[in-house]
């Protein structure tokens, strides 16, 4: 069993997760969440009798800031963080990583985000492609998911993968939405990446935006779908000469109303555009379409 601990990202419930593995060698923490959300993440250890310093191992899917923000945090109290060979050198020196996400957030981004700091490589661990952990007698695999980001990985664990954003977003019973931020959205690998983790046979996933789907077949069936619409409704907006500014607010308000039409409520279609924002999804997607016509 694991625990679903929720961040409260900008004071919404059911925007960012992380998960708790209660193991023999001490908790295991899979997403940090960003550092904004710390407090809340102290709170969800603490409701399950721990401290930060109690974790010695955090599991990223991802390097963004949702995903591992706070990761230094954990890191600073002696914690080792895992993650993927492509992620490792951001999170050591994340100078670039912080002025790229500056450059789109400006002042927002402490709000957003909160501080990041680099991490000592000794506390860094990356894995390998199908690469197993063994920490307090459970076993992790690391399965290399490209596609929403090529450093993304999802984590299997006993009959559960914890998706990151391979598995997209869905909150309180909603549709499945592609999270599409730049700069690499691939949908060829991406759609290679749903495959790869239905081929595990998972009966449950554990998505960080968010919780748990228990029809892993069904749900991304529907992601692909989505996907397929939304990349190509953004296709034809970019070749019809649209600018990104243009796009996004039509893009908006095309993806409230299927959220609508699927019986969202006006809050949850807020939790939604909080979890994957519309103009992050027309940038990456735009700029796919730009890379493919090269």
């Amino acid at each position: 069993m694991y625990h679903t601990l929720d961040l409260h990202f900008q004071n919404l419930n059911h925007a960012i997760a992380a998960f708790l593995i209660e193991t023999e060698g001490g908790p295991v923490i899979v997403e940090s969440g960003p550092y904004s959300t710390f407090p809340s993440m102290e709170k969800g250890l603490a409701d399950h009798g721990y401290k930060v310093s109690d974790v010695k191992h955090v599991l990223l899917s991802h390097i963004h800031f949702d995903h591992a923000g706070a990761a230094w945090a954990f890191a600073e109290q002696g914690a080792t963080v895992y993650l993927h060979p492509f992620g490792a050198d951001h999170m050591h020196d994340p100078t670039k990583l912080v002025a790229s996400a500056t450059m789109i957030y400006g002042d927002q981004m402490d709000t957003l985000w909160g501080k990041m700091e680099g991490i000592p490589k000794k506390k860094l661990r990356t894995v390998a492609h199908e690469e197993v952990l063994e920490i307090g007698g459970e076993s992790f695999r690391a399965l290399h998911t490209p596609g929403h980001a090529k450093h993304h990985i999802a984590w299997h664990w006993k009959d559960t993968i914890f998706t990151g954003d391979v598995a997209g977003v869905k909150i309180e019973g909603g549709p499945v939405v592609p999270p599409c931020p730049p700069p690499d959205i691939n949908l060829e690998d991406w759609l290679h990446s749903i495959d790869l983790v239905l081929s595990k046979n998972p009966n449950k996933l554990a998505l960080t935006h968010f919780g748990e789907e228990i029809n892993p077949n069904i749900h991304m069936k529907e992601l692909k779908e989505i996907l397929k619409d939304w990349s190509l409704w953004i296709k034809d907006k970019w070749e019809a000469g649209m600018s990104n500014e243009e796009i996004t607010p039509e893009f908006m308000s095309y993806t409230a109303q299927q959220l609508r039409d699927r019986g969202v409520s006006e809050n949850g279609v807020k939790q939604y555009e909080a979890a994957n924002p519309s103009w992050m999804s027309v940038a990456g997607l735009v700029r796919y379409w730009k890379k493919k016509q090269i």
